[in-house]
C-alpha cells in the first residue's frame, strides 16, 4: 500500500495535469508521466498512465461529446491499429531513456513552418497516419501528445471539435497501451490499483476546470500557448534522457 502522502500527491498532480490537458488537449499526460517514471517501473507507469489518462480523456471526451468527429476518429483508429500491430510484431519493450529522449524531441513537431508540413487531421490519409505515428508513439513511449497535435493544430476546426476529437483519440490510445503491456492485471498490482482508484475522480474534476476554462479562450491564444507548453515539457524530458544516457 502507497503512504497516505504519496497518494495526495498523486491526486493533486493527477487533478492539476488534468486541468491542463482539459485546457491545451494535451500537456498533462506529458507532466504525469514523468511523475510517474519517477517512482515506477517504466511499463507500469506507463500502464497506470494510460490507466488514469482514459478516465481524464474519457470525461473530456464526454463533455465537449457534442464536438467530435467521428469521421476523423474512425480513421484515426485504423491507423492506431497498424502501429499496434507492427509494434506487436517487433516485440518492442520501452527503455527510460529511450522513452525521454523521443517524448523530448516531440515539441520540434509543433514548431516546423506550416509550409513544410501542412498536416490536417480532416483530411482521411492525414487521419490515417495521425493515427499510425501518434498511437505508435503512445504505445512506444506513454505519450504522444505534440505528435497528435501537429494534424490538428493546423486544421480548419475550432478549439472545442479539435479538444473533442482528440480526448476521443487518445481514450482509444490509451486503452490499446494498457492492453499492448499485458493488461492492468498484468501491468500493474494492488498498490497501482489503489493510486489509479485514488487518481479517477480528481482526473475528472481537474477535466472539468479545464473545460471550463477553454471556453473562455480565444482559438489564437489556445493554438499558441499550445505550442511554448509542449516545448518547456519537453526540454525537461530531453534533459532527463540526457543524464541517464550520460549516467548522470
Amino acid at each position: 500500500m502507497f503512504p497516505l502522502l504519496t497518494l495526495a500527491l498523486v491526486a493533486l498532480s493527477v487533478f492539476l495535469t488534468s486541468t491542463l490537458s482539459g485546457v491545451f488537449g494535451m500537456a498533462g499526460g506529458l507532466v504525469l508521466l514523468a511523475i510517474l517514471l519517477a517512482t515506477l517501473p517504466v511499463t507500469t507507469a506507463i500502464a497506470v498512465q494510460g490507466a488514469i489518462q482514459i478516465v481524464a480523456n474519457g470525461s473530456r471526451a464526454w463533455f465537449s461529446r457534442t464536438y467530435i468527429d467521428w469521421n476523423v476518429l474512425g480513421v484515426i483508429c485504423l491507423g492506431l491499429g497498424a502501429a499496434a500491430l507492427a509494434l506487436f510484431v517487433l516485440r518492442y519493450t520501452p527503455d527510460l531513456a529511450t522513452v525521454c529522449i523521443a517524448i523530448g524531441l516531440m515539441p520540434i513537431l509543433v514548431w516546423i513552418p506550416k509550409g513544410w508540413l501542412a498536416l490536417d487531421a480532416s483530411k482521411p490519409h492525414h487521419a490515417f497516419l495521425c493515427g499510425f505515428l501518434g498511437g505508435g508513439l503512445n504505445l512506444a513511449v506513454g505519450a504522444s501528445g505534440p505528435a497528435v497535435d501537429i494534424f490538428f493544430i493546423r486544421t480548419a476546426m475550432d478549439r472545442r471539435k479539435i479538444i473533442a476529437t482528440k480526448a476521443a483519440t487518445q481514450v482509444i490510445s490509451h486503452a490499446a497501451k494498457v492492453v499492448f503491456y499485458g493488461g492492468l492485471a498484468t501491468a500493474m498490482g494492488g498498490r497501482e490499483w489503489m493510486m489509479v482508484l485514488v487518481a479517477a475522480p480528481f482526473a475528472i474534476a481537474g477535466t472539468n476546470l479545464g473545460y471550463h476554462i477553454l471556453q473562455r479562450m480565444s482559438d489564437d491564444g489556445f493554438k499558441a500557448w499550445t505550442r511554448w507548453v509542449v516545448t518547456v515539457i519537453g526540454l525537461f524530458y530531453f534533459a532527463r534522457g540526457l543524464s541517464l544516457l550520460l549516467g548522470a
